[in-house]
Parts: C-alpha cells; sequence; structure tokens
C-alpha cells in the first residue's frame, strides 16, 4: 500500500495498479531513484503475495508449513525498507 501512496501525491501519472511491488518501485518517474536493492527486496516481497493465500499453491503440504520465522523477518525488514523509502519520498 506504501507504494499506491505515491499515485495521489502526483508521483506517478497514472493510478499505482496491482501487487507486484518491484513494477511498483520500477514504474516510478526517472526523477526518483530507485535503488537496485529496494526493487530485488520488493521482487522478495512479490513472492509473498500468492502462495501464502491459496491452499493449493504448493505442491505438499499446507502454505503455513513452508513458512518460517527467518522469511517472516526478512519480509518485514524488507517491508520497513521500502516504506520508509516511500516516506522519504514523500516527504520530498
Amino acid at each position: 500500500m506504501a507504494m499506491k501512496a505515491f499515485a495521489p501525491r502526483g508521483f506517478v501519472s497514472q493510478e499505482a495498479r496491482g501487487h507486484v511491488i518491484a513494477r511498483l518501485l520500477r514504474d516510478l518517474p526517472e526523477t526518483i531513484s530507485v535503488p537496485s536493492d529496494l526493487i530485488e527486496k520488493g521482487r522478495v516481497l512479490d513472492g509473498f503475495y500468492i502462495p501464502p493465500r491459496y491452499p493449493n499453491s504448493h505442491s505438499e503440504g499446507a502454505p503455513f508449513e513452508h513458512y518460517g520465522s527467518l522469511q517472516s523477518e526478512e519480509a518485514i525488514r524488507y517491508a520497513g525498507e521500502i516504506v520508509e523509502f516511500v516516506r522519504l519520498q514523500m516527504a520530498r
């Protein structure tokens, strides 16, 4: 959602659509310098969007069996970095 906050503030020429964080970061105007590692972190988060939500997204086992504290902590850290980036950009 933080990425979508750019649209109403005029950072994006059209409404930000979709849930692909890496794409939302890449599609920002050239005047906003997005670090490449932040886009990579968005890709990691993108991998958590569909599989945890659907019981048949993994060939075996329930989604909760495929994610643990390592993945959770990494996702929370990456999401925090993206939110902070958006916050700093909106403060300009």
